[in-house]
């Protein structure tokens, strides 16, 4: 049976289980969400589909009757393989805080939520950027899913309250409710794979209790997650926005081009997809002296986290590619042979093909996203 907790956080948590048929309701009569769904529901008809969706009653229901299925299917088409490791470092008694780098805007946390579902892991919760909710059924959909609204574009004035009230929230979430929670190490995707934990995210994490820092985080059980893609589907996509932005500072992503990269993530092909969970960081916590400084904790905690991400990568041949070209070097020519050399140059010049802008810079757009692939393994070689 749901608890029911205090409506301090109504603002920005998922949906209680009360309210799932009237939200189901209105989804079925949004003619917006019809059209987004139907592709993703096949060989399944609307009238299939509809009669599974009036069946969920919870959330739970909602993620094993109609999350897991579609994203089953979608995973046999667009992927090759989908595969968690280092489950030894995870608990499912007890809440954790699980921090990843982010590829994908919708998949990463999807993709984590299967994998916990097919080890009968409690799934996560998820944190999700309002700025991607840009229709109201985006909204009613995630809340559905188990998602958390995290607050973007807010004054100044307000950005304190704000991260309060995130924070409060994710700290009830993992500690007293004994829930994981899944968030990106930073706000964003990495475009160019260089992943590093923003210390804006740790501080608010701390929030909670500003007063001891170093309690608060260790409380949440942190435990960072690598993912790796041995495809970008939105590789292109990433490079065409790092031109725009080079070509006129001034530039942001419109609704449209957030949306376009969400459905291209979704539908491209991924090839073999892995999740490894690292060591939880508390050990290392232990070491940290509990009087240091705030900003001189952050740093090091971000350290962490990051450090247990690099060593946690898979890496495919198109990594150990990319990172001779970025390097002009040979070495890891042992990891790969001249056919998939060749197939990766192959590659490039397709993506490269679809990106529709003028002036188009191919050899700008051509590095950009060899640095996707290279970056992973050049930080991989910094750990200790």
């Amino acid at each position: 049976m749901e608890v029911t907790p205090t409506n301090q956080f109504d603002e920005i948590r998922p949906l209680h289980d009360s309210e799932v048929e009237d939200a189901i309701s209105s989804l079925i009569a949004d003619p917006l969400f019809r059209r987004a769904a139907e592709p993703f529901i096949q060989p399944f008809t609307w009238d299939q589909f509809i009669a599974a969706l009036g069946d969920c009653k919870s959330k739970d229901a909602f993620q094993s009757n109609i999350i897991y299925p579609v994203m089953k299917q979608l995973i046999g088409k667009t992927t090759t393989e989908l595969k968690g490791f280092g489950w030894e470092h995870t608990d499912k008694q007890k809440g954790s805080l699980y921090i990843s780098n982010h590829r994908d805007i919708v998949l990463d946390a999807a993709f984590l939520n299967i994998l916990m579902f097919d080890k009968a892991m409690p799934t996560t919760e998820i944190a999700i950027g309002d700025n991607l909710l840009i229709y109201p059924w985006i909204e009613k959909l995630v809340r559905l899913n188990k998602s958390f609204i995290v607050k973007r574009g807010v004054s100044v004035r307000q950005m304190l309250q704000v991260s309060k009230l995130l924070s409060d929230y994710i700290h009830d979430t993992v500690v007293t409710r004994s829930q994981p929670v899944w968030i990106a190490q930073r706000e964003g995707r990495a475009k160019d794979s260089n992943d590093k934990t923003q210390t804006s995210l740790l501080k608010m994490l701390t929030l909670h209790d500003s007063a001891h820092p170093l309690a608060t985080l260790k409380e949440l059980h942190i435990i960072p997650v690598a993912i790796s893609y041995e495809i970008d589907p939105c590789d292109y996509l990433k490079a065409r926005e790092y031109q725009l932005k080079r070509d006129n500072p001034a530039h942001c992503k419109s609704h449209a081009e957030d949306l376009e990269n969400m459905i291209t993530g979704i539908m491209g092909s991924k090839g073999k997809v892995h999740f490894r969970f690292g060591n939880p960081i508390n050990k290392l916590l232990e070491d940290i002296p509990a009087d240091t400084p705030k900003n001189e904790l952050i740093e090091k905690v971000a350290t962490m986290i990051d450090q247990e991400i690099y060593r946690n990568y898979s890496f495919f041949p198109w990594n150990y590619v990319a990172y001779d070209m970025m390097t002009g070097e040979r070495r890891f020519a042992n990891e790969y042979g001249e056919e998939e050399r060749q197939q990766f140059e192959a590659y490039l010049e397709r993506q490269i093909g679809k990106v529709k802008i003028s002036n188009r810079d191919d050899a700008f757009l051509r590095e950009m996203m060899v640095m996707m692939y290279g970056n992973t393994l050049k930080n991989s070689l910094l750990v200790p």
